[in-house]
């Protein structure tokens, strides 16, 4: 599904073996016409390294708090003013926690804090996470502060057991985000 306008989409990559899925979503945006910024955890980053995304996006790949655009400002900041939406794909349940109680110790959750954007998130986990009340108890809060989820899905999970906890199929998630970024009129 291409898109007439070019939205800019941030994607924040955690700390899940799913994170390889992120460069689907990454690819599919970026072929729908949209801007893409990717946000790359420490805990992403054992899972997936920043040129993958930089040689999808042609564009920087913020993996640090610290990093600043050109003139200075804080790229945290400036993604977030910039934001048409925020992709958490793959979210982990500490992803979760950190979004629940509204953390920021990196450049993404930073960034989670300062944006008026919609925000999706797909998480990933082992079904056990996914499950426990304390996860279940994040998730709900989120959704009440108006955090659009995608999934889990149910399947094999990476760990070996079977379960809810995938993260949905990249193409899903790429044209869930499409929809909403249609939808919210951004």
């Amino acid at each position: 599904m291409m898109s007439e306008k070019q939205y800019q989409v941030v994607i924040g990559v955690t700390g899940s073996i799913a994170a390889y899925k992120a460069a689907e979503v990454t690819s599919a945006l970026v072929k729908a016409n949209c801007l893409v910024d990717v946000i790359l955890t420490e805990g992403g980053q054992q899972f997936i390294q920043p040129l993958t995304f930089s040689g999808l996006t042609h564009r920087h790949v913020v993996t640090s708090l610290w990093d600043e655009n050109e003139a200075g400002i804080p790229s945290h900041i400036e993604l977030a003013d910039r934001a048409d939406l925020i992709l958490v794909a793959p979210a982990t349940a500490n992803q979760l926690s950190l979004m629940r109680v509204g953390g920021a110790p990196d450049a993404l959750n930073s960034v989670l804090l300062a944006t008026k954007a919609p925000i999706l998130v797909a998480p990933a986990m082992n079904g056990k996470m996914w499950e426990h009340p304390a996860t279940q108890e994040n998730v709900e809060i989120l959704k009440s502060r108006g955090v659009h989820f995608i999934g889990p899905d149910q399947g094999l999970l990476a760990c070996g057991y079977e379960g809810l906890g995938k993260m949905w199929p990249a193409e899903q998630v790429a044209e869930t985000a499409l929809a909403l970024l249609a939808e919210s009129g951004h």
